[in-house]
């Protein structure tokens, strides 16, 4: 078992989603926590050696990928996901003390969050400008500390505590099923398979032949791999140079997927691993008891045919 984190940075400031997800997590939430402005700026604090964790969000249910976070971790900086955490999203329209909402004329956000309320926005707000912000807190920080009159910020519940200011719309997400999923991020270590996994890798061409992703997906078809994501990411060498960031379930310690990534890296000669990790959900700790308890089902029953194998007198 790894040893516990001391410290852990996050996309901040505080009062961000991410923030909020990370604090569900008992044994992050007892660390030293470290809020920073970028997200590259939590994965640099990793690598380098500032903090043992990293928490950041990756994908969202309604906008898609994060593409600052897929793209460094694809690019950028040699990092293994340790986990994943899905949190359910509320976004609420706040302002200083006093404002109407007829009042508003500029709305500051994250850009992901001002997607997530485009309704809301063209119903309530028709004529607001749209100001984009680093994060949601960012933008609620940012009014609180500066407050101009006329300007609103989409946040969550959280930071209209923390940085003053009052609610003027709450859950204006146009989805209210909305979640989002953040990864764990550390240096070195790969967390130990639990039953329940998923494996992250990326898949890199080393040329545009015809068929190049048909092979590719036939390495998981041929082993009955079940492939919960694939993304084409440009590698930003030149129009047409795409790599594919693909998910899947099960583990790297898994004699199949093992089998199925020895392939792909002969194959490819390029592929770069994200981490293997457990799988977030409502039903992944049941899942992962069901698997704990097959497994131990299924070493009784293999123990008691090897112990029927005939042995010579010598014991060989």
């Amino acid at each position: 078992m790894s040893n516990p984190a001391t410290s852990v940075a996050f996309f901040g400031p505080a009062g961000t989603f991410t923030e909020e997800a990370l604090l569900t997590q008992e044994d992050y939430a007892a660390a030293v926590l470290v809020p920073k402005t970028l997200i590259a700026e939590v994965l640099e604090a990793v690598q380098n050696g500032q903090v043992d964790i990293g928490f950041v969000p990756i994908e969202n249910a309604i906008e898609g990928t994060v593409n600052a976070t897929l793209d460094a971790l694809v690019f950028d900086f040699d990092l293994f996901i340790q986990r994943e955490v899905v949190l359910d999203v509320h976004l609420h329209l706040m302002a200083p003390h006093g404002t109407k909402l007829d009042e508003v004329r500029r709305v500051l956000s994250f850009p992901v969050a001002l997607a997530q309320c485009r309704h809301y926005l063209a119903s309530e707000l028709p004529g607001a400008e749209t100001i984009a912000a680093n994060s949601t807190a960012d933008a609620a920080r940012l009014l609180g500390e500066h407050p101009e009159p006329g300007t609103a910020a989409i946040a969550p519940r959280l930071a209209a505590e923390l940085y003053g200011l009052s609610i003027l719309g709450e859950d204006i997400e146009d989805h209210s099923d909305n979640q989002t999923r953040f990864v764990a991020v550390a240096p070195s270590s790969i967390t130990a398979p639990t039953g329940h996994d998923r494996t992250s890798i990326v898949c890199y061409q080393d040329a545009d032949r015809p068929g190049n992703l048909h092979g590719i997906l036939g390495q998981f078809a041929a082993r009955n791999i079940n492939l919960t994501k694939l993304e084409s990411r440009p590698t930003k060498k030149g129009l047409g140079d795409y790599c594919f960031v693909i998910d899947l379930a099960g583990h790297v310690d898994d004699e199949v997927v093992a089998d199925c990534l020895r392939d792909l890296h002969a194959e490819l000669g390029r592929v770069k691993f994200l981490g293997s990790y457990p799988a977030a959900g409502a039903s992944a700790p049941t899942r992962r008891l069901e698997a704990d308890r097959a497994w131990q089902e299924a070493d009784v029953w293999l123990t008691g045919l090897r112990s029927k194998v005939r042995r010579a007198p010598d014991g060989s």
